[in-house]
């Protein structure tokens, strides 16, 4: 049995587009287990189905803000993304009941892929969004040099963001 972590985002536009690859691809192997990494709140909204036998659920604590009220702090969320999921993640991966053999990691979180490459597993991007967002994620610096943006995004989120986007193209 081969087995394959997927990480999605913990947002709507993620999940959902992350569930749909997994049934898409499970559809097609009846040998690989689809292990898709939640919070213990999301996989209360998500109501799996039982009949899938290649897709399961395995979930961390809630380590971020709730998705109820998240909208009320949104860089406080978005760096409980970037900072509180990797640790009960790595406890998650370390718990498998076969070995992983790919992580599929939304692209709009870096830690992923710092796990994968600290345990030499091989990592595949997803990107949920729009080609046009993966692109202006990933020129912002140049949009910001070229006077494109009408908002200072040096040393704020955005900043960070661009910079994972750079590191993610050049190192994987």
């Amino acid at each position: 049995m081969n087995q394959v972590m997927v990480v999605p985002f913990p947002g709507r536009g993620h999940i959902n587009p992350m569930l749909n690859l997994c049934n898409r691809l499970s559809s097609r192997s009846c040998t690989t287990i689809f292990t898709v990494v939640v919070t213990e709140e999301w996989l209360g909204f998500l109501n799996p189905d039982p009949e899938q036998d290649n897709i399961r659920f395995a979930t961390i604590p809630n380590v971020l803000p709730s998705e109820l009220n998240r909208g009320s702090d949104v860089v406080g969320f978005l760096t409980a993304v970037n900072t509180k999921m990797e640790g009960p993640f790595v406890e998650v991966l370390d718990q498998t009941e076969f070995p992983v053999t790919l992580i599929i990691a939304d692209g709009a979180m870096g830690w992923p892929f710092d796990v994968a490459n600290r345990r030499n597993i091989p990592v595949a991007m997803y990107w949920p969004m729009s080609a046009s967002t993966l692109s202006v994620s990933h020129h912002v610096d140049l949009l910001e040099s070229h006077h494109h943006l009408f908002v200072d995004v040096s040393g704020n989120f955005f900043n960070s963001e661009a910079e994972l986007f750079r590191d993610l193209y050049i190192e994987y």
